[in-house]
Protein backbone atom coordinates (compact mmCIF):
# COMPACT_ATOMS: atom_id res chain seq x y z
CA UNK A 1 0.00 0.00 0.00
CA UNK A 2 1.11 3.57 -0.95
CA UNK A 3 -0.43 6.59 0.86
CA UNK A 4 0.28 9.93 0.24
CA UNK A 5 1.64 12.36 2.93
CA UNK A 6 -1.30 13.57 5.32
CA UNK A 7 -1.38 17.04 4.76
CA UNK A 8 -3.21 18.21 8.04
CA UNK A 9 -1.11 16.03 10.58
CA UNK A 10 2.11 17.47 8.74
CA UNK A 11 1.18 20.98 9.03
CA UNK A 12 -0.03 19.95 12.90
CA UNK A 13 3.20 18.43 13.16
CA UNK A 14 5.34 21.75 12.11
CA UNK A 15 2.78 24.54 14.06
CA UNK A 16 1.16 22.94 16.87
CA UNK A 17 3.89 22.98 19.57
CA UNK A 18 5.39 25.97 18.12
CA UNK A 19 2.83 28.66 18.21
CA UNK A 20 1.97 30.63 20.85
CA UNK A 21 -2.00 30.47 20.26
CA UNK A 22 -4.17 27.86 18.75
CA UNK A 23 -7.56 28.51 17.00
CA UNK A 24 -8.13 25.85 15.09
CA UNK A 25 -7.76 22.86 17.58
CA UNK A 26 -10.77 19.87 17.47
CA UNK A 27 -10.76 18.60 20.91
CA UNK A 28 -11.60 19.74 23.51
CA UNK A 29 -9.46 21.11 26.76
CA UNK A 30 -7.39 18.40 28.05
CA UNK A 31 -8.27 17.23 31.31
CA UNK A 32 -5.70 17.10 34.27
CA UNK A 33 -4.88 13.49 35.71
CA UNK A 34 -5.07 15.02 38.71
CA UNK A 35 -8.65 15.95 38.02
CA UNK A 36 -9.57 13.29 36.43
CA UNK A 37 -8.36 10.65 38.92
CA UNK A 38 -10.60 12.86 41.44
CA UNK A 39 -13.52 11.60 39.92
CA UNK A 40 -12.64 7.83 40.44
CA UNK A 41 -14.85 5.86 42.14
CA UNK A 42 -13.16 2.81 44.69
CA UNK A 43 -12.60 0.25 42.17
CA UNK A 44 -11.06 2.14 39.62
CA UNK A 45 -8.83 3.74 42.10
CA UNK A 46 -7.92 0.69 43.11
CA UNK A 47 -7.18 -0.01 39.91
CA UNK A 48 -5.08 2.85 39.41
CA UNK A 49 -2.83 2.31 42.42
CA UNK A 50 -2.50 -1.15 41.81
CA UNK A 51 -1.97 -1.01 38.53
CA UNK A 52 1.30 -2.92 36.35
CA UNK A 53 2.27 -1.98 33.58
CA UNK A 54 2.47 -5.49 31.54
CA UNK A 55 0.57 -6.39 28.74
CA UNK A 56 -3.10 -5.79 28.59
CA UNK A 57 -5.75 -7.85 27.05
CA UNK A 58 -5.33 -7.47 23.02
CA UNK A 59 -9.58 -6.76 22.30
CA UNK A 60 -9.40 -4.04 25.47
CA UNK A 61 -9.74 -4.47 29.23
CA UNK A 62 -12.46 -6.07 30.44
CA UNK A 63 -14.16 -3.30 32.35
CA UNK A 64 -13.49 -0.62 29.81
CA UNK A 65 -15.63 -2.41 26.84
CA UNK A 66 -18.22 -2.97 29.60
CA UNK A 67 -18.32 1.29 29.39
CA UNK A 68 -18.06 1.29 26.30
CA UNK A 69 -20.96 -0.51 25.54
CA UNK A 70 -22.96 1.53 27.49
CA UNK A 71 -22.52 4.68 25.55
CA UNK A 72 -24.95 2.59 22.84
CA UNK A 73 -28.41 0.83 22.91
CA UNK A 74 -28.29 -3.26 22.11
CA UNK A 75 -24.58 -3.38 21.80
CA UNK A 76 -22.48 -5.46 24.62
CA UNK A 77 -19.14 -5.67 25.58
CA UNK A 78 -18.20 -8.46 22.95
CA UNK A 79 -19.24 -5.78 20.23
CA UNK A 80 -16.23 -3.21 20.98
CA UNK A 81 -12.42 -3.24 20.04
CA UNK A 82 -10.30 -1.43 21.80
CA UNK A 83 -7.71 0.63 19.57
CA UNK A 84 -6.15 3.95 19.07
CA UNK A 85 -8.42 5.86 16.80
CA UNK A 86 -6.42 6.84 13.70
CA UNK A 87 -5.43 2.14 13.88
CA UNK A 88 -9.45 1.80 13.92
CA UNK A 89 -9.74 3.60 10.42
CA UNK A 90 -6.86 1.81 9.11
CA UNK A 91 -8.08 -1.86 10.72
CA UNK A 92 -11.44 -1.28 9.77
CA UNK A 93 -11.12 -0.50 5.93
CA UNK A 94 -8.48 -2.81 5.44
CA UNK A 95 -10.78 -5.40 6.82
CA UNK A 96 -13.76 -4.34 4.74
CA UNK A 97 -12.57 -3.88 1.38
CA UNK A 98 -10.28 -5.44 -1.58
CA UNK A 99 -8.55 -3.45 -4.24
CA UNK A 100 -10.84 -2.69 -7.03
CA UNK A 101 -13.57 -1.79 -4.96
CA UNK A 102 -15.94 1.14 -5.17
CA UNK A 103 -16.34 3.30 -2.04
CA UNK A 104 -18.50 6.62 -1.11
CA UNK A 105 -16.78 9.17 1.61
CA UNK A 106 -18.10 12.33 2.86
CA UNK A 107 -15.37 15.17 1.83
CA UNK A 108 -13.50 17.19 2.97
CA UNK A 109 -12.39 15.05 6.10
CA UNK A 110 -9.98 13.53 7.82
CA UNK A 111 -7.92 12.02 5.01
CA UNK A 112 -7.10 8.52 6.39
CA UNK A 113 -10.87 7.89 5.81
CA UNK A 114 -10.78 7.75 2.13
CA UNK A 115 -6.82 7.58 1.76
CA UNK A 116 -6.35 4.26 3.01
CA UNK A 117 -9.40 2.83 0.61
CA UNK A 118 -7.36 4.71 -2.38
CA UNK A 119 -4.37 3.15 -0.95
CA UNK A 120 -5.85 -0.37 -1.40
CA UNK A 121 -6.49 0.02 -4.88
CA UNK A 122 -9.65 1.16 -4.39
CA UNK A 123 -11.80 4.07 -6.50
CA UNK A 124 -13.48 6.31 -3.97
CA UNK A 125 -15.92 8.76 -4.74
CA UNK A 126 -16.10 11.92 -2.68
CA UNK A 127 -19.20 13.13 -1.54
CA UNK A 128 -19.17 16.55 -1.47
CA UNK A 129 -21.54 18.84 1.01
CA UNK A 130 -23.78 21.96 -0.25
CA UNK A 131 -22.30 25.02 1.40
CA UNK A 132 -24.93 27.62 0.17
CA UNK A 133 -27.46 24.61 2.30
CA UNK A 134 -25.49 24.85 5.32
CA UNK A 135 -23.48 22.60 4.34
CA UNK A 136 -25.82 19.81 3.89
CA UNK A 137 -24.78 16.49 2.52
CA UNK A 138 -27.29 15.59 -0.16
CA UNK A 139 -28.80 12.24 0.02
CA UNK A 140 -29.52 12.06 -3.89
CA UNK A 141 -26.43 12.29 -4.53
CA UNK A 142 -25.30 9.20 -2.60
CA UNK A 143 -28.12 7.19 -4.12
CA UNK A 144 -26.84 8.18 -7.33
CA UNK A 145 -23.25 7.16 -7.53
CA UNK A 146 -24.17 3.54 -6.09
CA UNK A 147 -22.38 0.76 -8.43
CA UNK A 148 -22.51 -2.89 -8.69
CA UNK A 149 -18.91 -2.94 -6.90
CA UNK A 150 -19.77 -0.33 -4.21
CA UNK A 151 -18.75 -1.67 -0.96
CA UNK A 152 -18.56 0.62 1.02
CA UNK A 153 -20.13 4.04 2.44
CA UNK A 154 -18.08 6.09 4.89
CA UNK A 155 -19.28 9.02 6.77
CA UNK A 156 -18.46 11.33 9.34
CA UNK A 157 -21.05 13.12 11.67
CA UNK A 158 -20.70 15.32 13.13
CA UNK A 159 -18.24 16.50 10.36
CA UNK A 160 -14.99 17.43 10.34
CA UNK A 161 -14.46 20.48 9.29
CA UNK A 162 -17.90 22.05 9.01
CA UNK A 163 -19.57 20.76 12.24
CA UNK A 164 -22.44 20.02 10.55
CA UNK A 165 -24.91 17.11 11.45
CA UNK A 166 -27.73 15.61 9.31
CA UNK A 167 -31.25 15.91 10.19
CA UNK A 168 -32.28 12.51 11.31
CA UNK A 169 -34.52 12.02 8.02
CA UNK A 170 -31.26 12.53 5.87
CA UNK A 171 -29.40 10.01 8.51
CA UNK A 172 -31.92 7.78 8.25
CA UNK A 173 -32.10 7.49 4.01
CA UNK A 174 -28.55 6.97 4.47
CA UNK A 175 -28.94 3.98 6.35
CA UNK A 176 -31.74 2.68 4.14
CA UNK A 177 -29.26 3.12 0.88
CA UNK A 178 -27.18 1.03 2.65
CA UNK A 179 -29.23 -1.70 3.82
CA UNK A 180 -30.80 -1.59 0.09
CA UNK A 181 -27.84 -2.11 -1.61
CA UNK A 182 -25.96 -4.44 1.05
CA UNK A 183 -23.19 -2.10 1.35
CA UNK A 184 -21.17 -1.81 4.36
CA UNK A 185 -20.95 1.62 6.39
CA UNK A 186 -18.44 2.91 8.44
CA UNK A 187 -19.11 5.64 10.31
CA UNK A 188 -16.43 7.93 12.36
CA UNK A 189 -18.40 9.23 14.90
CA UNK A 190 -15.71 11.33 17.13
CA UNK A 191 -17.62 13.93 17.70
CA UNK A 192 -20.65 12.26 19.07
CA UNK A 193 -22.05 13.32 22.27
CA UNK A 194 -20.93 17.13 22.04
CA UNK A 195 -24.51 18.08 19.54
CA UNK A 196 -25.39 21.68 20.63
CA UNK A 197 -29.12 21.25 20.85
CA UNK A 198 -30.90 18.92 22.49
CA UNK A 199 -32.33 16.10 20.74
CA UNK A 200 -30.27 16.16 17.54
CA UNK A 201 -28.09 13.10 18.22
CA UNK A 202 -28.02 10.93 15.78
CA UNK A 203 -28.17 7.03 17.20
CA UNK A 204 -24.78 5.42 16.51
CA UNK A 205 -24.72 3.19 13.17
CA UNK A 206 -23.77 0.46 14.99
CA UNK A 207 -26.66 0.30 16.97
CA UNK A 208 -29.26 0.32 13.90
CA UNK A 209 -27.16 -0.95 10.87
CA UNK A 210 -26.44 -4.55 10.93
CA UNK A 211 -23.25 -4.31 8.48
CA UNK A 212 -21.88 -1.17 9.95
CA UNK A 213 -18.77 0.13 12.10
CA UNK A 214 -18.47 3.31 14.55
CA UNK A 215 -15.40 4.50 15.68
CA UNK A 216 -15.40 6.43 18.76
CA UNK A 217 -12.79 7.68 21.37
CA UNK A 218 -11.34 9.47 24.45
CA UNK A 219 -9.94 12.45 22.23
CA UNK A 220 -12.39 14.86 21.27
CA UNK A 221 -15.25 14.89 23.57
CA UNK A 222 -13.54 14.19 26.63
CA UNK A 223 -9.94 15.89 26.21
CA UNK A 224 -8.37 12.90 26.46
CA UNK A 225 -6.24 12.44 22.81
CA UNK A 226 -3.17 12.30 25.04
CA UNK A 227 -4.35 8.29 26.40
CA UNK A 228 -4.42 7.37 22.54
CA UNK A 229 -7.83 5.08 23.72
CA UNK A 230 -10.96 4.70 21.07
CA UNK A 231 -12.99 1.69 19.68
CA UNK A 232 -14.72 0.46 16.67
CA UNK A 233 -18.00 -1.14 17.16
CA UNK A 234 -19.73 -3.50 15.07
CA UNK A 235 -22.66 -6.44 15.69
CA UNK A 236 -20.79 -8.24 12.60
CA UNK A 237 -18.92 -11.18 14.51
CA UNK A 238 -16.81 -11.91 11.27
CA UNK A 239 -15.95 -8.77 10.92
CA UNK A 240 -15.08 -8.27 14.23
CA UNK A 241 -12.62 -11.13 14.08
CA UNK A 242 -11.22 -9.74 11.05
CA UNK A 243 -10.46 -6.73 12.34
CA UNK A 244 -9.25 -8.23 16.49
CA UNK A 245 -6.95 -10.41 13.87
CA UNK A 246 -5.73 -7.62 12.04
CA UNK A 247 -4.80 -5.70 15.35
CA UNK A 248 -2.31 -8.33 15.89
CA UNK A 249 -0.16 -6.77 13.15
CA UNK A 250 -0.91 -2.87 14.28
CA UNK A 251 -0.55 -1.91 18.44
CA UNK A 252 -1.70 -5.70 19.96
CA UNK A 253 -3.15 -4.05 22.93
CA UNK A 254 -3.16 -1.12 24.50
CA UNK A 255 -1.56 1.15 27.00
CA UNK A 256 -2.76 -0.07 30.17
CA UNK A 257 -2.59 3.20 32.16
CA UNK A 258 -4.44 4.86 29.53
CA UNK A 259 -7.28 2.13 29.77
CA UNK A 260 -8.02 2.41 33.73
CA UNK A 261 -8.05 6.94 33.21
CA UNK A 262 -10.61 5.80 30.45
CA UNK A 263 -12.76 3.88 32.58
CA UNK A 264 -12.63 6.20 34.77
CA UNK A 265 -13.31 9.20 32.29
CA UNK A 266 -16.57 7.13 30.84
CA UNK A 267 -18.21 6.61 34.22
CA UNK A 268 -17.94 10.25 35.00
CA UNK A 269 -18.76 11.22 31.59
CA UNK A 270 -21.90 12.83 32.06
CA UNK A 271 -19.81 15.68 34.27
CA UNK A 272 -17.17 15.69 31.71
CA UNK A 273 -19.54 16.22 28.55
CA UNK A 274 -21.51 19.24 30.40
CA UNK A 275 -18.67 21.02 31.49
CA UNK A 276 -17.02 20.74 27.73
CA UNK A 277 -20.64 21.55 26.17
CA UNK A 278 -21.01 24.77 28.58
CA UNK A 279 -17.67 25.68 27.13
CA UNK A 280 -18.68 25.04 23.38
CA UNK A 281 -21.84 26.85 23.76
CA UNK A 282 -19.86 29.88 25.54
CA UNK A 283 -17.32 30.09 22.68
CA UNK A 284 -20.07 29.87 19.83
CA UNK A 285 -21.82 32.55 21.15
CA UNK A 286 -18.72 34.61 21.46
CA UNK A 287 -18.26 33.45 17.90
CA UNK A 288 -21.80 34.64 16.48
CA UNK A 289 -20.65 38.65 17.56
CA UNK A 290 -17.11 37.58 15.97
CA UNK A 291 -18.44 36.90 12.72
CA UNK A 292 -21.09 39.23 12.82
CA UNK A 293 -18.67 42.12 13.32
CA UNK A 294 -16.34 40.71 10.71
CA UNK A 295 -18.95 39.80 7.84
CA UNK A 296 -17.33 42.02 5.38
CA UNK A 297 -13.97 39.56 5.82
CA UNK A 298 -15.60 35.95 6.82
CA UNK A 299 -18.89 33.72 5.18
CA UNK A 300 -20.23 31.43 8.88
CA UNK A 301 -22.33 28.47 8.81
CA UNK A 302 -22.44 28.17 12.40
CA UNK A 303 -22.02 24.26 13.39
CA UNK A 304 -24.52 21.50 14.81
CA UNK A 305 -22.50 19.53 16.82
CA UNK A 306 -18.93 19.46 18.02
CA UNK A 307 -15.89 21.94 18.28
CA UNK A 308 -14.93 23.02 14.65
CA UNK A 309 -16.25 25.62 11.84
CA UNK A 310 -15.22 25.89 8.84
CA UNK A 311 -15.73 29.97 7.99
CA UNK A 312 -14.69 31.37 4.34
CA UNK A 313 -12.35 33.83 4.01
CA UNK A 314 -14.03 36.26 1.23
CA UNK A 315 -10.50 38.46 0.76
CA UNK A 316 -8.69 37.37 -2.17
CA UNK A 317 -5.84 36.28 -0.14
CA UNK A 318 -5.75 32.58 -0.56
CA UNK A 319 -6.44 30.65 3.10
CA UNK A 320 -2.85 29.05 3.29
CA UNK A 321 -1.45 32.56 2.74
CA UNK A 322 -4.26 33.98 5.45
CA UNK A 323 -3.06 31.37 7.81
CA UNK A 324 0.61 31.21 7.37
CA UNK A 325 0.77 35.24 8.03
CA UNK A 326 -1.20 34.82 11.19
CA UNK A 327 1.36 32.30 12.18
CA UNK A 328 4.03 34.28 11.33
CA UNK A 329 2.93 37.93 12.36
CA UNK A 330 0.19 36.76 15.57
CA UNK A 331 1.84 33.41 16.35
CA UNK A 332 -2.09 32.08 15.95
CA UNK A 333 -3.03 28.74 14.20
CA UNK A 334 -5.42 28.47 11.78
CA UNK A 335 -5.78 25.44 9.99
CA UNK A 336 -6.35 26.10 5.74
CA UNK A 337 -8.36 24.00 3.64
CA UNK A 338 -5.75 23.34 1.63
CA UNK A 339 -4.70 20.54 4.09
CA UNK A 340 -7.83 19.16 3.65
CA UNK A 341 -7.60 19.48 -0.55
CA UNK A 342 -10.92 21.43 -0.50
CA UNK A 343 -10.02 25.21 -2.17
CA UNK A 344 -8.18 27.76 -0.87
CA UNK A 345 -10.98 29.62 0.56
CA UNK A 346 -11.58 28.48 4.11
CA UNK A 347 -10.14 27.55 7.26
CA UNK A 348 -10.99 24.92 10.13
CA UNK A 349 -11.65 27.48 13.55
CA UNK A 350 -11.71 25.22 16.71
CA UNK A 351 -13.75 26.57 19.62
CA UNK A 352 -13.26 23.62 22.13
CA UNK A 353 -11.15 25.02 24.77
CA UNK A 354 -11.05 27.42 27.91
CA UNK A 355 -8.90 29.91 26.34
CA UNK A 356 -10.46 30.97 23.06
CA UNK A 357 -12.35 33.48 24.21
CA UNK A 358 -8.49 35.46 24.48
CA UNK A 359 -7.26 33.89 21.90
CA UNK A 360 -9.89 35.39 19.71
CA UNK A 361 -9.96 38.86 21.10
CA UNK A 362 -6.15 38.41 19.79
CA UNK A 363 -7.14 36.93 16.50
CA UNK A 364 -9.56 40.04 16.14
CA UNK A 365 -6.92 42.85 17.07
CA UNK A 366 -4.56 41.42 14.19
CA UNK A 367 -7.31 41.06 11.27
CA UNK A 368 -7.29 44.96 12.08
CA UNK A 369 -5.11 45.16 8.75
CA UNK A 370 -7.83 43.76 6.82
CA UNK A 371 -10.53 45.50 7.96
CA UNK A 372 -10.68 48.85 6.40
Amino acid sequence: MILKPFKLERYFARYEFSAKYLLSSSDCDGISQNELLKLADDETRHLWDNLTLGYTESLGHPLLREEISKLYQGINSEDCLVIVPEEGIYIAINSILQKGGHVICTFPGYQSLYEIAEGLGCEVTKWKPQEENRWRFNTDFLEQQIRPDTRLIIVNFPHNPTGYLPTKDDYQKILDIARKHNIWLFSDEMYRCLEHSLGTRLPSACEVYEKAVSLFGMSKVFGMAGTRIGWVVTRDRDLYAKMAAFKDYTTICSSASSEILSIIALRAKEKIIASNLIRIKKNLNLLDDFFNDCKDLFEWVRPKAGTIGFPKLKAETGTLEFCKKAIKEANIMLLPSTVYDYGNKHFRLGFGRENMPGVLEKFREYLKQYIK
